[in-house]
């Protein structure tokens, strides 16, 4: 406790690309772990504002447990108006705090954080829900910093895809997307301009947009078998959803703050249409038809930034890459 550490961008960002199925193992073990009651995770806390209500800094506060228990918190930000600038939408910081005393010991950049426990947990999905081995076509709606890293999760898990379809609303966008997937992941890749006839032919489909309300209606074409990632969780209308399996990573989280799930529940008064979580899936207790599309709706738990940040945290101190910040505390004693 003695010295506080930070641990910038570049170097969270290298060990998460240098083994990200280690990442992906993190967070399937603490999905698992929050369903056994090993975590503590409260409600997220939004702050708005009402000269510019699209944007919002988010407070997630949670607590892991286990063999090495954490506690901490990430404070993201998501200004969409950042792109008017060249700036990417998010940014986000995480601290962690010692289980035993409280204190916090390391503070860490956090967008890349933040965008790998979402790509790795739609890896997860992709591999836990999708009705054949591997999706051989993937539909991207949005092309920014989450569909591109849920893109190396896939590729670095050995997805068999072969073609990829992007769409964004700026044009610009989703061609720098489909250059970095083919480059990357030699990947066939394309843009498609109306979204519309390419979620006919998608066996995966990523929605990852900043829209703030629901646009996929049951006047578009869902396929039975289809596995669709609700990542942005606010593109998808009720009528789609009551008529689709629903797998969530947390219920309760996710049937809050007018998300595509909490619209549905509204809708129609039950929460029947969900069948389950992630982490029932893969303990086998929710079986899934695919007679009909998937929709995986992961909230976003502050456990899985934890897990990942702790890791990150521990491996840059084992490989001397966290820069200690001595006498951050400057008393240690009461007396």
């Amino acid at each position: 406790m003695s010295t506080f550490h930070v641990i910038d961008g570049s170097v969270a960002q290298d060990v998460i690309g240098s083994e990200p199925s280690a990442v992906l193992d993190l967070v399937r073990e603490t999905y698992l772990q929050h369903s056994r009651g090993a975590t503590v995770n409260p409600n997220s806390h939004f702050l708005r504002f009402p000269h510019d209500p699209g944007a919002r800094i988010i407070a997630l506060p949670a607590h892991l447990g286990g063999d090495t228990p954490v506690s901490g918190l990430k404070w993201i930000a998501s200004y969409p108006q950042n792109v008017n600038h060249n700036l990417p939408r998010a940014s986000a910081v995480l601290l962690l705090n010692d289980a035993e005393t409280g204190y916090p010991f390391a503070c860490l950049e956090a967008s890349g954080i933040s965008a790998a426990r979402t790509a790795a947990s739609a890896a997860l999905a992709v591999e836990t829900l999708a009705a054949d081995d591997s999706p051989k076509t993937v539909l991207f709606v949005g092309a920014g910093v989450i569909g591109r890293t849920v893109s190396d999760f896939l590729a670095a898990r050995g997805t068999g895809i072969r073609e990829c379809l992007v769409h964004d609303h700026v044009d610009t966008y989703a061609k720098t997307f489909a250059s970095y997937a083919a480059e990357a992941h030699g990947w066939q890749t394309r843009t498609v301009p109306q979204v519309d006839a390419a979620l006919a032919t998608a066996d995966l489909v990523v929605l990852a947009t900043t829209a703030p309300a629901p646009w996929l209606t049951d006047q578009q074409t869902v396929l039975p078998g289809q596995l669709i990632l609700n990542l942005s969780l606010r593109d998808i209308h009720p009528t789609v959803m009551i008529k689709c399996n629903n797998v969530l990573d947390d219920i309760d989280h996710c049937l809050t703050a007018q998300t595509s799930p909490h619209l549905t529940e509204m809708e129609y008064g039950t929460r029947d249409f969900i069948n389950g979580t992630l982490a029932d899936v893969l303990r086998g207790d929710v079986t899934l038809s695919h007679d009909r599309p998937t929709i995986f709706s992961p909230f976003g738990l502050g456990v899985l930034d934890l897990a990942v940040g702790h890791h990150i945290y521990r491996t840059a101190l084992a490989t001397g890459r966290a820069t200690g910040i001595p006498g951050f505390f400057p008393e240690l004693k009461r007396w």
